[in-house]
């Protein structure tokens, strides 16, 4: 069993490094791009958002959202990921900039991203945001930053669209460090009998084959193309589990992307650049 685990934990590392390319890689570099004010990520997305974070998402990390193009949104892979970014007009501009976290999609290719109110008004200097956001697109500068949710471990919603005892809808909160959720599996608490879940979007994953009593979960989570398994081992979801629930996981992800920055313009030293 356990060189089974170690192959497809190799075999799911691979196919994401692969698949993400470029965008995988550095991810610690600093990059340049444009970045949109969006009334509608104001104070949360309209809908349930790409990312099915919904009415959530103003919770996550104080209203300071952003919806990333197809290079940080990755098919969902992007979702939950924090971003540290500051414009470029020194009239304007905050030289600290702010910290977002991505909540949803855009389709724009005039954009890396758009930004709810509170994060484009913290792009800008006292007194100056309203100017800035009479402007059609800033010039940014951003990087991918570890999530730090302070206090809370990762969590897991019971989606509404779970139906006991089987089908399993569940989405991943407070997912900290600098990581990606590859895999899912679930099984009843003290058993191997591990099964597999499919991602839906983003953080959410189902199974219609969950089985019966207290479960458990484990995932395949990466930095960068460093992954690992972590276990739940402890119960996470009770016998009777309800949709709309909020379950703690009592594990705590602070993994950071240990490549480097390859490929980037200023290298190393970009990369150390902090906006405190």
């Amino acid at each position: 069993m356990g060189v089974f685990l170690c192959l497809l934990l190799v075999l799911l590392v691979s196919a994401c490094s692969a698949a993400g390319g470029a965008s995988a890689g550095g991810e610690r570099c600093v990059r340049q791009g444009k970045a949109s004010y969006a009334p509608s990520l104001s104070p949360v997305p309209q809908g349930s958002g790409v990312c099915g974070y919904g009415a959530m998402a103003a919770e996550i990390n104080g209203g300071f959202l952003a919806a990333g193009g197809p290079r940080q949104h990755r098919g969902g892979l992007g979702c939950g990921r924090c971003f540290q970014m500051r414009c470029k007009d020194a009239k304007l501009c905050s030289s600290r900039g702010v910290r977002v976290v991505l909540t949803d999609f855009h389709r724009s290719n005039r954009t890396d991203f758009l930004l709810g109110g509170p994060a484009f008004a913290g792009l800008a200097k006292p007194g100056m945001a309203h100017e800035l956001k009479s402007l059609d697109a800033l010039s940014v500068e951003y990087k991918r930053i570890p999530c730090d949710y302070k206090d809370k471990n990762l969590s897991i919603r019971v989606e509404e669209e779970s139906k006991s005892p089987s089908n399993l809808v569940v989405k991943f909160l407070y997912q900290g460090g600098q990581t990606d959720i590859l895999a899912v599996d679930v099984a009843p608490v003290g058993s191997s009998e591990w099964r597999f879940m499919t991602r839906v979007r983003g953080p959410v994953w189902r199974t219609d084959r969950a089985p019966a009593g207290p479960l458990q979960f484990r995932a395949v989570v990466t930095g960068g193309y460093d992954g690992k398994w972590v276990w739940a081992e402890r119960e996470v979801l009770p016998a009777h589990w309800r949709p709309g629930q909020v379950y703690d996981t009592g594990v705590r992800i602070a993994d950071v992307a240990s490549d480097g920055c390859r490929g980037c313009a200023g290298g190393a030293a970009a990369a150390a650049l902090d906006w405190k």
